[in-house]
C-alpha cells in the first residue's frame, strides 16, 4: 500500500484524530489533578510533569513523525536530555554555594 493511497491517508487521519482526542483527555486530566493534593507541592509538580511528558511524547512521536526517524535522531534526543539534567544539576549545585542561601529550609 503506497503512503499516498486513499487507504493510507484515511488510516493516518484516524490516528491523528485518536491522538488529538487523547491529548484533550490528558489536558483535562492535568486540570483535574491540579485540584488534588498529593501530599506535597513537589509531588503535585511531579504528577503534572509526568502528564506533560506523556503529552509531549505523543506530539513528538506522532505529529512530528519521530516514530519513523533513524537511530541518530534518538541518540541526539537522549544526549539533549542528559545535558538538560546535567545543567539543572549544576544550577541547583550553584544555589547551594550561595552564602546565606537556605535552599532546603534548614
Amino acid at each position: 500500500m503506497a503512503s499516498d493511497s486513499p487507504e493510507a491517508i484515511r488510516k493516518s487521519i484516524k490516528l491523528y484524530i485518536i491522538i488529538g482526542a487523547g491529548l484533550l483527555v490528558l489536558t483535562a486530566l492535568t486540570v483535574a489533578v491540579s485540584y488534588v493534593h498529593f501530599g506535597s507541592h513537589s509531588m503535585n509538580v511531579a504528577v503534572g510533569l509526568l502528564i506533560a511528558c506523556i503529552k509531549a511524547s505523543l506530539v513528538g512521536a506522532i505529529f512530528m513523525h519521530l516514530n519513523h526517524e533513524k537511530r541518530l535522531i534518538y541518540i541526539f534526543l537522549v544526549l539533549a536530555g542528559v545535558l538538560f539534567v546535567a545543567l539543572m544539576g549544576l544550577f541547583i549545585f550553584s544555589l547551594l554555594d550561595i552564602p546565606g542561601q537556605n535552599l532546603f529550609g534548614y
